[in-house]
């Protein structure tokens, strides 16, 4: 429940205050009783008239600290009786030492949570510098705050504040005046998450943080109205998710904070993006610094949208879970191939690391997939007729940069018009020892979906060896001079893009 209205009165016998509900469905009304409109509701059931006693009107911040953090005296009987000289008079004292120790538990305060506390704001003037000035974090979800005011009120006597998490507490913020010049000057984490603050309010505060590194703006319902020119410069961490009204247009309004590495995007509706001012394999100038981004429960439905986002110069990690492009396939294993295929430059997916060998199979396994497409839109072996149309290639950007990677796909290779459907395709492969020259070179024919462990126990029966004791790898004639290690015994041969005519090298 948030704070009562400044609306108390006469309805039947004694007194009755209006308040408004965090959550609608508790009320029964929007501030009216008999059509008298006692006070105004966000929400047409969002308001209920309630007794004063029924009400908790919280405590200051210091009060809370101290219900929180300060430990009570184990036993009156250990208080001690001190002379303590004030001007020139001795002065008895009992329980001085505990006092003593109470302000020195909480002057050692550095990170503070008081989450749910009912705090409504500062308290007496100077309190809080005098008794805990050595805070650096706080959280301050889910109070009584009502304004940015009583938090302005509360930063000010707190001069190492880096941290400040400000969440579910219904704040008015200024649209006009900044925050004071040195309130923030340390603050580099601001969590606003559920405060009902629009995008003006954030520009207008943003003056107030000079070296905010991270903002938390979730559930908002923010529209980015206009671009920030002098505020959140020192951005590196955006969260906009479950802002349901932002498009990719708005987007742009944000794409040249200049550092801005993560941007965190989930649930906000998002189905397509367009970098408008970069054309077909080359790098947009938006989002310079972006190196994470988080596109988790979106409505993403098409590859074009991958490719989009291989135009962004330092996109390095991408998580895009729970989307239909993601969600709809069968096939999980191929569809994290083509991302990876689509964006060159990605390091990880879904918090997955993508090795080197992921990222050779995975280019390898969309380079044949796409072959005959290819072909049918004028690709050709030869560089000089090699002429796809423009609709294959804004269809696959990067697909001619993997045929320069690995060579255009040959004839042998794009038979099959239905790659996915080949999971035993028999695959005939030298097999060699090269720690053991006794040992001729033989051939076999194994499955394509074999997994490694199993060839391991296929050899061990051959060979008389321990599985333990073999380690795989391959060459591939290719990649000449190029030799790689089948290292996960649970991945099958045609993860690693073994192919006809390779050579399997076993030793122990």
């Amino acid at each position: 429940m948030g704070l009562p209205t400044e609306i108390i009165f006469t309805k039947g016998a004694g007194l009755w205050l209006g308040v408004e509900w965090d959550n609608p469905e508790q009320g029964k009304h929007d501030g009216s009783h008999e059509g008298t409109v006692y006070f105004k509701c966000r929400h047409p059931t969002g308001g209920s008239f309630i007794r004063p006693n029924k009400v908790n009107f919280g405590v200051d911040f210091l009060t809370a600290i101290k219900n929180r953090y300060v430990l009570e005296d184990e036993s009156k009987e250990e208080e001690t009786e001190q002379i303590v000289i004030i001007g020139n008079k001795p002065v008895e004292t009992i329980g001085f030492d505990s006092v003593i120790k109470q302000q020195s538990q909480l002057s050692k305060l550095q990170d503070v949570s008081l989450r749910n506390c009912a705090v409504n704001g500062a308290g007496d003037k100077g309190g809080i510098a005098k008794a805990c000035p050595n805070i650096r974090s706080i959280d301050l979800s889910k109070n009584l705050l009502s304004s940015w005011e009583q938090v302005i009120d509360i930063a000010n006597q707190l001069k190492h504040l880096e941290v400040l998490n400000l969440s579910e507490n219904k704040l008015t913020f200024p649209s006009s005046s900044p925050s004071p010049t040195g309130t923030f000057s340390m603050l580099k984490v601001l969590v606003l998450n559920r405060t009902e603050i629009t995008w003006a309010e954030v520009l207008c505060c943003a003056s107030g943080w000079p070296v905010l590194e991270k903002l938390y703006l979730e559930s908002n319902n923010i529209v980015i109205s206009e671009r920030p020119t002098d505020v959140l410069q020192t951005v590196k961490l955006l969260d906009l998710s479950s802002n349901q009204l932002i498009d990719e247009n708005q987007l742009f309004l944000i794409a040249y904070l200049p550092r801005l590495e993560q941007l965190i995007l989930s649930d906000i509706g998002i189905s397509s993006i367009h970098f408008p001012d970069a054309g077909i394999g080359c790098k947009t100038s938006m989002f310079p610094s972006l190196q994470y981004l988080v596109l988790n429960d979106n409505q993403i439905a098409q590859w074009s949208f991958m490719n989009e986002l291989d135009k962004l110069q330092s996109l390095h990690a991408l998580s895009c879970t729970r989307n239909p492009l993601t969600e709809g396939s069968k096939d999980a294993q191929t569809t994290r191939q083509f991302i990876i295929a689509r964006i060159g430059q990605l390091r990880t997916l879904n918090k997955c690391a993508i090795e080197p060998e992921e990222r050779r199979g995975a280019e390898l396994d969309y380079r044949k997939a796409f072959g005959n497409e290819w072909k049918k839109a004028g690709g050709h072996q030869d560089p000089e007729k090699n002429r796809p149309n423009k609709e294959f290639l804004k269809a696959h950007p990067r697909y001619q940069a993997l045929c320069l990677k690995y060579g255009a796909p040959e004839d042998g290779e794009l038979k099959t018009q239905q790659p996915f459907l080949l999971r035993n395709q028999l695959l005939t492969l030298k097999i060699k020892y090269p720690n053991q020259l006794d040992q001729k070179v033989t051939e076999k024919q194994l499955p394509e979906s074999m997994t490694v462990q199993k060839v391991k126990g296929l050899l061990s029966r051959l060979l008389k060896v321990p599985v333990s004791e073999l380690l795989l790898s391959y060459e591939s004639p290719k990649m000449p001079g190029k030799e790689i290690e089948l290292e996960n015994d649970l991945q099958s041969l045609q993860f690693y893009s073994v192919e006809n005519g390779d050579c399997l090298l076993v030793r122990w």
